[in-house]
């Protein structure tokens, strides 16, 4: 079985044991969120658009995050970090590919800057300080990550990992790398607004969802109700 059968059969067994001690981890994982400061290196905002690649868990979540950002104009899952040739579904999740699970997010810098996309990132989206895992998923090809696209994106994440990294942001260090992107490879159809056609799995209802009521949340000058998605049915 991939991770995420493996996941799903686990939290299903779980499930049937504890469903309230579920419920209760979902509310405390929304309490213990806060807020980041904002980067103090940032882009000028004179672009039309830009694009960035993350990595931080599976993309099921990731992508459901950022699909809520304002100013974010499509988010597409799918892999970073390896070749094309082996940029499918069965072959990443061995973990012996070198990709990571990883979302493309094209967005207007005039509404939403690069400092503030990783401020959302670090934040809500996911935990930059588990080393090549994320919850219940473990392997490299969940590892944090940032494929910067050109010298001013890797000025940013390097200049705001190092501010989080001397306000003590997280009581433990971050782990995210910070490295060129090589190339980025849209993931299979039926992977693409996975937690929109499935808000009913008990993967995404507690791995996932509180991370978008925390956006919310936290940082409601930068959520849209209604979230920018890849496809309007399942493929």
């Amino acid at each position: 079985m991939t991770h995420k059968s493996l996941s799903l059969h686990a939290l299903a067994l779980a499930a049937a044991a504890a469903l309230p001690l579920i419920a209760g981890a979902c509310a405390r994982a929304d309490e213990t969120s806060h807020a980041l400061p904002a980067p103090i290196l940032d882009e000028p905002r004179t672009a039309t658009s830009e694009t960035a690649v993350l990595s931080g868990g599976c993309f099921w979540g990731m992508q459901g995050v950022f699909e809520h950002v304002k100013g974010v104009r499509q988010v597409l899952a799918g892999y970073a970090g390896g070749k094309k040739e082996t940029a499918q579904y069965e072959e990443v999740s061995t973990g012996e590919t070198g990709h990571a699970e990883s979302v493309q997010i094209v967005f207007d810098p005039r509404q939403v800057s690069y400092g503030q996309i990783l401020q959302v990132y670090f934040s809500v989206a996911h935990d930059p300080t588990e080393l090549n895992r994320q919850g219940p998923d473990d392997g490299t090809q969940y590892r944090s990550n940032i494929w910067f696209a050109n010298a001013e994106q890797k000025k940013i994440a390097d200049a705001y990992i190092a501010q989080l990294t001397k306000a003590h942001a997280f009581p433990s260090p971050i782990v995210t790398r910070v490295d060129p992107s090589t190339g980025f490879y849209a993931a299979e159809g039926y992977h693409q607004d996975y937690l929109i056609h499935n808000p009913d799995s008990l993967y995404i209802q507690i791995n996932d969802m509180p991370k978008i009521s925390n956006l919310k949340r936290i940082y409601p000058g930068l959520y849209v109700e209604k979230p920018v998605m890849v496809t309007t049915a399942h493929s």
